[in-house]
């Protein structure tokens, strides 16, 4: 079944899904040239070239100031509680919400799927998460379950306070999860964010490492919701565009002069990321993983503002690191620290295309609040092709 992206709509009565198509005009970054590092993507160039990871989006849009959504990250197809995958944590910067982290670094493993929302509604999608696992036959005796939801504040197009219908978009984006082609943009847990003042969105990218270096795959899913001086490749795109935190408080930087309020942008905001891979690896280096997801974070011209709540959680879907509540002691075949390297590489250049795709497939979203456009991909074109850097037409 292929990934299918849903907007919701909520009456008195009614809960309606129905399909969502990106506009035509958006571009995966490659399209433009954008082709970060040295490794080659998977077939997909997504979080699902890791074998047997799933992504489902529920996309909430109601009347004309509810714009949210849930994006769901499933690691395998078996019984998650019994068969945990080990996972680890790293905050970049922690001005934000993350439900279920003290246990997740404690024990340093997943046992629900990864959740992302907005973030006055991790509460109730945590809720609708644990109802979702408990009601599960083989969990009948569960007694304490444990739900990672992830969040980042889409405040700027959406009534944050309002939160309906989210245990609705938890039970269809579970749903509907799936391998394959991952839909990007403004969609599921993205539908209200904004990256550099423009719209921003889910994003994913993947590496396949030669099979001199393990041949192991890495994938990365962003939920991109924060601002800086936006550069893609080390082109300066934000300022030659006019669009930049503390526009107001310096000279113009060889680009526009100030337009609007985003010279008011200070680069606050959020950015959740989410790595997978099937390196049998454990969670003391998932986390030295996780930390260099923020390296690509960086390239794109982030400083980790005050405001912002920037958040990695890495997991591995090895068999070989597996995890069961029921058994005493475990016998993992981890891969050395030496053979981390290549992986540290792999997750820097995948988590940088991942926040060119969330922005380069957003589409724009209207609001009571207004309305945030994407990029405008023919004039990022032309600064690109101008240094250099040309895709397909």
């Amino acid at each position: 079944m292929r990934l299918l992206t849903r907007f919701v709509a909520f009456g008195l009565a009614l809960c309606l899904f129905t399909p969502v198509t990106p506009a035509l005009a958006q571009l995966r970054a490659r399209q433009l040239g954008l082709a970060p590092g040295v490794f080659t993507p998977g077939a997909h160039n997504a979080i699902t070239d890791v074998a047997g990871v799933r992504v489902g989006h529920a996309t909430l849009s109601m009347g004309d100031s509810i714009r949210t959504g849930v994006t769901a990250i499933v690691p395998h197809a078996g019984d998650l509680f019994r068969d945990r995958v080990p996972a680890a944590l790293h905050v970049g910067n922690g001005f934000g919400k993350l439900l279920g982290a003290t246990q997740l670094r404690e024990l340093g493993e997943l046992e629900t799927p990864l959740l992302l929302t907005c973030t006055l509604c991790i509460w109730q999608v945590g809720e609708a998460l644990a109802q979702y696992m408990l009601t599960k036959p083989e969990n009948a005796r569960v007694r304490s379950i444990n739900p990672v939801v992830g969040e980042t504040n889409d405040g700027q197009l959406n009534a944050t306070t309002a939160r309906p219908g989210m245990a609705a978009a938890v039970r269809q984006a579970l749903a509907i999860a799936d391998t394959g082609p991952v839909a990007e943009g403004s969609v599921g847990a993205a539908h209200g964010t904004v990256m550099f003042g423009w719209k921003g969105g889910i994003g994913t990218s993947s590496r396949k490492l030669p099979a001199s270096l393990g041949g192991y795959t890495v994938g990365v899913l962003v939920q991109g919701n924060y601002g800086g001086v936006l550069q893609m490749a080390g082109v300066p795109v934000g300022p030659l565009l006019g669009r930049y935190a503390f526009q107001r408080d310096v000279q113009p930087l060889g680009g526009r002069s100030p337009s609007g309020d985003s010279g008011a942008e200070r680069g606050d905001g959020s950015c959740m990321i989410v790595i997978a891979t099937d390196a049998p690896i454990l969670s003391r280096n998932l986390e030295r993983l996780a930390a260099r997801a923020v390296m690509g974070l960086a390239r794109t011209g982030s400083s980790a503002s005050n405001g912002s709540g920037d958040y990695v959680l890495a997991f591995s879907t090895s068999l070989r690191v597996r995890r069961s509540p029921d058994v005493t002691v475990h016998a993992n075949e981890e891969i050395g620290n030496e053979a981390m390297s290549a992986l540290f590489q792999a997750v820097t250049e995948a988590t940088e295309e991942s926040l060119y795709n969330a922005m380069l497939m957003a589409t724009p979203v209207r609001s009571t609040s207004g309305r945030v456009n994407p990029l405008p991909i023919d004039s990022v074109r032309t600064l690109l092709e101008a240094r250099g850097i040309r895709g397909s037409r």
